[in-house]
């Protein structure tokens, strides 16, 4: 595209992703079951000269270990990667600060950040309206901190997810590079709800030196960052949908929908809560959330129903290129006991937390659908269901805006209490397995998911805005990184008279939660 085309050879050169031609010379190996490939062009010296040498693409990484920080020094990567690399090409040149390369990418007709970092950061996202110094700590995952000042937020790059001491001393070392270049010394600083987030402990260390402490709900963060990011002032009905993130109530939240501003929020709606058994492992194992769901949703027959069918090659139909494949054979993955164990942990309510995710739910889908039993990296359940999606509607020779259509999406229910909406998704969950016994392939499946997550949205807003006369849409949350699903849900929502506003300067992932948190605390409740 003509905007892909300009954003890869504009000045900040980012990583963007792309959809990979069938003749590419690249191995599929690269990237597994995508239909995008990150591309980027040469944006150093270096770059150019091992390209002119080469005559071939490259295929790069960081110089990193997953979860750990860039190695910054020679030595430090002669040490940290000689378990990996062969060879290393070393430089004299030293690096000031760690910085990943940015990826974007173009979604209706505009760049968005996937992942904020270089020739982006430090460039701060301009505000309508003055602040006090403050200081956003951000999420666990993907984080990035915050720092405010006048009418300017200066996001920092993409630091990683806070799972070690490599990590946190990064975080805190750019902490400190940042006041000092922009001369801030924050009064005020924001964290996570979560007690256990490392950028939640840093934020209360600082707390015990005296800055005042400002707890923000991760969802309420997410949707001020998207109000932050498009310059809004008032209030916005936010469709905040992602992995994980603690609830006021003590829950898991994740598929919610929310009437916010800067000032505070109040929870409209959300998905029906439902058991992650293992909590964790669930998250790492997709097969163990499906199980929970059918289990609660069906019942202790309809889970052994499917399973059976799984075991026996029942749910076997073609898929969107016409390969046969028995669906639901990453349910095979648990065994007998395995079952039996996740039955008695929801039953008694034994490490098995509640949940609204919508992101729990695109797994559970992905693992029925035998697509995505377990998982390498965060997400990658729910990304190759998007996958599938794409493989569905080549499959059905239609346009993303023709496949929209009443026998194409699933069915739920919406139950209304006390002004709050909850989703029912037992409906849903039923259809999609008699979709399987009916041998639909898993493309076509796919595609009926996401549309029907897309009617969902649209639905659910519809009802907000009746009791509300709110039309303005906020979507932020990772599950919105779906390129599908925000294409059908903005195609909705405006038709339905919204105006819909989506993520540009800073990620939708938790890579934007630390502008939320910045800006809310500015704010008196």
């Amino acid at each position: 595209l003509p905007e892909e085309e300009k954003l890869l050879t504009s000045p900040q050169s980012p990583i963007v992703l792309m959809i990979w031609k069938e003749d590419s010379s690249v191995s599929r190996e690269v990237a597994p079951n995508l239909w995008f490939l990150g591309v980027m062009l040469p944006y150093t010296p270096l770059h150019h000269i091992l390209l002119r040498d080469t005559g071939l693409p490259l295929v790069m990484t960081s110089g990193n270990l997953s979860e750990e920080p860039i190695a910054r020094d020679n030595d430090e990567a002669l040490r940290r990667l000689s378990g990996i690399a062969d060879y290393f090409l070393i430089h004299n040149r030293d690096i000031y600060s760690r910085y990943d390369d940015s990826v974007a990418i173009v979604e209706r007709g505009t760049s968005q950040l996937v992942r904020r970092a270089r020739s982006y950061a430090p460039h701060p996202v301009r505000l309508p309206f003055k602040t006090r110094q403050v200081l956003g700590c951000g999420a666990e995952e993907k984080n990035t901190f915050c720092l405010t000042k006048d009418n300017y937020a200066f996001v920092s790059q993409h630091i990683g997810d806070m799972e070690n001491m490599e990590t946190l001393e990064h975080y805190d070392s750019t902490i400190s590079l940042y006041r000092r270049l922009f001369h801030i010394e924050p009064e005020i600083v924001a964290h996570d709800l979560h007690p256990d987030y490392l950028s939640t402990k840093y934020a209360q260390e600082l707390g015990n030196s005296g800055m005042k402490l400002v707890p923000v709900q991760h969802h309420h963060a997410h949707i001020t960052s998207c109000m932050a990011d498009n310059g809004l002032e008032t209030p916005v009905i936010g469709v905040a949908f992602d992995g994980t993130g603690m609830g006021a109530d003590g829950n898991i939240w994740g598929g919610e929908f929310l009437v916010a501003d800067y000032h505070g929020f109040r929870r409209a709606g959300h998905l029906e809560y439902l058991p992650l058994p293992g909590g964790d492992a669930a998250v790492k194992r997709p097969y163990r959330t499906a199980i929970g769901y059918v289990l609660t949703l069906l019942g202790e027959d309809g889970l052994n129903s499917v399973i059976a069918a799984s075991r026996s090659n029942v749910f076997a139909s073609s898929d969107a290129i016409g390969a046969q494949q028995s669906h639901i054979a990453s349910l095979r993955r648990a065994s007998e006991v395995e079952v039996d164990v996740i039955k008695r942990q929801i039953e008694r309510s034994v490490n098995s937390p509640l949940t609204s995710s919508m992101g729990r739910l695109f797994d559970a889908i992905s693992a029925l659908l035998g697509i995505r039993g377990e998982i390498d990296y965060e997400g990658q359940a729910a990304v190759e269901l998007e996958m599938a999606a794409y493989s569905g509607v080549i499959a059905m020779n239609v346009s993303d805006k023709s496949i929209l259509h009443a026998q194409d999406s699933y069915p739920y229910r919406i139950i209304e209490d006390e002004g709050m909406r909850v989703v029912r998704l037992g409906d849903l969950l039923s259809a999609v397995i008699e979709d399987l016994h009916q041998g639909i392939s898993k493309g076509r499946i796919a595609v009926k998911f996401h549309n029907t997550v897309a009617r969902m949205i649209n639905q659910v807003c519809q009802l907000i805005a009746d009791e509300t006369g709110i039309t303005q849409v906020a979507l932020s949350g990772g599950v919105f990184q779906n390129r599908l699903l925000v294409r059908t849900a903005v195609g909705l929502l405006e038709s339905s008279g919204f105006q819909v506003f989506t993520h540009r300067q800073v990620p939708c992932n938790d890579g934007g939660i630390s502008l939320g948190q910045a800006v809310i605390a500015n704010f008196p409740t």
